[in-house]
């Protein structure tokens, strides 16, 4: 198919993944996102080889690569701090980083300036309140009061995705895991050249984003689900690495700032049916939201973003490209759902204890291989 008038809710990783690649194809391109502000919290992001090839084929690599801060390695600790393995990371793109940490902030800038560079619409403050798909198209009413015609929709709305709601009301909503992520940004040490994963029930780990800062991740049991409040949630965080390896211990002191915890539940989700509808499909945490136990969720919604608008263009009706699609991402993005969860639940004492070690290179093979 070519011209396709394409709308895209969400403004996210996926999304903005998704405008880059359609318009690449040809096709029209129009982005709305809910928060007016399109705001994102000020840590970073794990990407792995698989996004450095994704933003190659983006044709981002380098200003993606100009944000962010490389590295080629994953050092494996003990819960006492001991090292115990550096497994190098396969690059996929030569001369190039296998891996990077970037702001969150920054990886936003990277897609959002491509996209409207190459043409996309994108509309602040604006959800989709109802759509009507009549074989032909998909007439879509938007919260601002207006009413358009789409010959498809694509909903990367998140792991709470109203699309997903609107399409597929019954199939499988997010569930929460008993455990929780805590993210602070530090100064980085000039000789941290890696990320540095630390194994226990309280996991751990350390990311180079740039030549000044890394950022701390902490996964913590939370099996009550709880809520803390802003005001005193630096030293809450503080004490939850009271036990950790003595290198965490040192920069925990350092965590002051209750404005710069970012602290997030986690939930996993995975869509084992149909991650379509007629003309309308869905993409990245609106099908498989994943815990960050192997640093993939935002590599898949941005590898579906490639094969979707792949798939659009070779197919000759949208329903014909959207199966093509999930039948390319599915055991992949199976794979990296349930693998996280199992390494979520080793944690926690709800499965059997994962190596670090084996999982990451295991990981490593599994997303070399071609999308």
């Amino acid at each position: 198919m070519k011209d396709l008038n394409t709308l895209i809710i969400g403004g996210g990783i996926g999304g903005l993944s998704a405008a880059i690649a359609l318009r690449r194809a040809g096709h029209g391109v129009t982005v709305i996102e809910k928060d007016p502000e399109w705001s994102v919290y000020g840590v970073g992001i794990i990407q792995q080889s698989n996004v450095i090839r994704a933003m190659d084929q983006l044709g981002v690599l380098d200003a993606f690569l100009g944000a962010a801060c490389g590295f080629d390695a994953v050092e494996i600790y003990l819960p006492d701090g001991t090292r115990v393995a550096r497994v190098p990371s396969p690059a996929l793109v030569e001369g190039k980083p296998a891996n990077v940490g970037i702001g969150r902030r920054a990886l936003q800038k990277v897609l959002g300036d491509s996209a409207m560079q190459l043409g996309a619409e994108i509309r602040l403050g604006v959800a989709a309140e109802r759509f009507d798909d009549d074989g032909e198209g998909v007439n879509v009413r938007f919260s601002d009061g207006r009413e358009e015609r789409f010959d498809v929709v694509v909903g990367a709305d998140g792991v709470y995705s109203q699309t997903r709601e609107a399409i597929l009301p019954d199939a499988e909503k997010p569930q929460f895991t008993g455990q929780a992520v805590w993210r602070y940004n530090f100064p980085r040490p000039a000789d941290l050249d890696a990320l540095h994963v630390y194994n226990g029930p309280i996991g751990s780990g350390l990311v180079p984003m740039s030549e000044e800062l890394m950022y701390m991740y902490v996964t913590t049991p939370e099996p009550d689900n709880p809520w803390y409040p802003t005001e005193g949630i630096a030293a809450v965080m503080r004490s939850k690495l009271a036990r950790a390896a003595p290198q965490i211990r040192a920069l925990a002191e350092q965590i002051t700032s209750d404005e710069g915890v970012v602290y997030r539940p986690l939930e996993g989700m995975m869509l084992y049916g149909s991650w379509s509808k007629g003309r309308i499909a869905l993409l990245g945490d609106a099908v498989h939201a994943t815990t960050p136990h192997l640093g993939q969720g935002a590599g898949m919604a941005i590898e579906d973003a490639l094969v979707l608008a792949e798939e659009l263009t070779r197919a000759d009706t949208p329903e014909a490209a959207f199966e093509a699609y999930r039948d390319r991402r599915f055991e992949r993005c199976r794979y990296i759902v349930e693998k996280s969860l199992e390494i979520c639940h080793g944690q926690i004492g709800k499965g059997p204890p994962v190596d670090n070690h084996k999982a990451t290179a295991e990981m490593f093979a599994v997303v070399s291989q071609p999308i």
